[in-house]
């Protein structure tokens, strides 16, 4: 199947209220624009300098993610253009996020990862921490971040069991911070992934991440 084939297939096959974040880090423009060509806009890096190259070297009207892990030294990179921020994973990220986008004459929209996983290689708040973090009221003072909601990964694993216990965990956390903390624009939960976005949807995902299912194959 064609990359083209592959975003119809998914635009065609993911309940209504499913965000497509298409996986784009990697790959070459070209691949980018055959998923662009399918109606596809939404695409997601890991890396904020390959993020700004291809922001500057792509149709204007992609709306680019940020969902790999982000050092404080790098959001100045995107912080002009940047759409969603998924992976929010410390109150210092959070004050720089919120500096370089008032040097910017921006709100930046965020997502609080919180770790799930059984891997401590996977990056993101326990749910203690962001829960003492958000009572603290420190949030409050961020003027130029817009919190609206959390992402996670679930451990690499076959165990199906396993990564829908996570995913239901993560959804949970999502239902508990919108109701003690936020408000209706809290309204994203991004988990959901090539391997295991049909668990993440039946979990209550509204937002999923895919890349090699629809690029191939990555050559790091």
């Amino acid at each position: 199947m064609s990359i083209e084939s592959k975003i119809h297939e998914l635009q065609r096959t993911l309940p209504e209220g499913v965000t497509l974040v298409a996986v784009s880090k990697t790959y070459p423009a070209e691949d980018i624009l055959q998923a662009y060509r399918a109606g596809q806009r939404i695409f997601g890096e890991s890396r904020p300098q390959e993020l700004a190259a291809k922001h500057e070297a792509l149709p204007a009207d992609i709306r680019w993610h940020m969902i790999g892990h982000l050092q404080t030294n790098k959001v100045k990179y995107i912080a002009p253009f940047v759409e969603l921020i998924h992976s929010a994973d410390s109150a210092r990220l959070l004050e720089t996020i919120d500096r370089e986008a008032a040097k910017n004459g921006r709100t930046i929209d965020v997502l609080l990862e919180i770790h799930v996983a059984r891997e401590e290689s996977k990056h993101g708040w326990s749910y203690a921490e962001l829960n003492d973090y958000l009572g603290s009221g420190a949030s409050r003072r961020l003027e130029h971040v817009r919190f609206r909601g959390v992402m996670g990964i679930a451990t690499n694993t076959d165990d199906m069991q396993t990564v829908h216990d996570e995913f239901t965990q993560l959804a949970r956390c999502f239902d508990r911070l919108r109701h003690d903390f936020f408000s209706e624009s809290f309204d994203t939960l991004s988990m959901g992934m090539t391997s295991d976005y049909p668990q993440a949807v039946a979990c209550g995902s509204n937002m999923v991440r895919i890349g090699s299912y629809i690029f191939g194959s990555r050559s790091y």
